[in-house]
């Protein structure tokens, strides 16, 4: 049995599917429901920071920090305003670090490195979910060499299964080389509107691919989920009772269940 949190990196090379959002709003809802949980902002641009109200002159310390080894995970997360939420913001740093890591032999491994140094006694956070960049580069390498499991969000899109399909390749790619014990968590369908039949179509065609690996939960398209982040605030903050917030707390729960059932198996 595992000790320590629960690792989840939150993962897709497209950019525009709802990863930030997911990340956030998952990690919001897990906190809610209990759980202490941290998250990781791997992607330089930082929407996961500004998207929990962590303003770019607030970050005196950040993920890069802790790709570099000048701090410890513990060292570099800081409280947000839900509670049980902490997080690891990120910087513009991160933009450089692919070169000054490049050489080093444990350039794949640094995260992986850092989180399992004592984290859960340290902090005594149950998951931590990682927020990747919106490509398969050092950063999302780093991120998959460190977790327990990928959700992938996927957007109701006609390219969604030729994306997938490249992700899926890559978690292989990194199971094999890097990392035994990686498996999907999940697929989550994101940004859903039923009025439309082609995202309809693909939501046959994803889960008729990929079965139960997809979650029952779909996180339609909302319009409070998407004005949240330019208030700082998780969706489940800014207007809990709407579908997209109501949708992320019953991921959550999905996310849990699918979770004891692994630690089980």
């Amino acid at each position: 049995m595992k000790h320590g949190p629960r690792i989840i990196t939150v993962a897709n090379q497209k950019g525009g599917v709802g990863k930030t959002t997911t990340a956030i709003n998952l990690a919001t809802a897990l906190a809610a429901i209990g759980e202490r949980v941290l998250i990781v902002d791997l992607d330089p641009q930082g929407n996961a920071s500004t998207g929990l109200g962590i303003d770019r002159q607030d970050r005196t310390v950040s993920s890069y920090d802790v790709l570099t080894g000048a701090l410890t995970i513990g060292a570099a997360a800081i409280p947000t305003a839900v509670p049980g939420l902490s997080i690891v913001p990120s910087t513009l740093d991160l933009l450089g670090i692919e070169m000054e890591i490049a050489n080093a032999p444990d350039r794949v491994l640094r995260l992986r490195n850092a989180l399992s140094h004592n984290t859960a006694e340290e902090t005594g956070f149950s998951y931590v979910l990682i927020d990747c960049p919106p490509s398969l580069n050092l950063l999302t390498l780093n991120s998959m060499a460190a977790a327990d499991s990928v959700l992938v969000p996927l957007q109701c899109e006609f390219f969604a299964l030729e994306g997938l399909s490249q992700l899926l390749a890559t978690v292989e790619q990194v199971r094999r080389s890097i990392n035994p014990s990686l498996t999907i968590q999940g697929i989550v369908l994101t940004m859903f509107d039923r009025r439309n039949n082609l995202a309809n179509q693909v939501v046959e065609d994803v889960r008729a691919h990929m079965g139960e690996k997809v979650y029952d939960t779909i996180i339609p398209r909302n319009v409070r989920v998407s004005e949240a982040p330019s208030h700082g605030k998780p969706a489940i903050l800014y207007d809990l009772a709407c579908a997209g917030s109501q949708a992320y707390l019953q991921l959550a729960s999905e996310v849990i269940r699918r979770e004891r059932r692994l630690q089980a198996a």
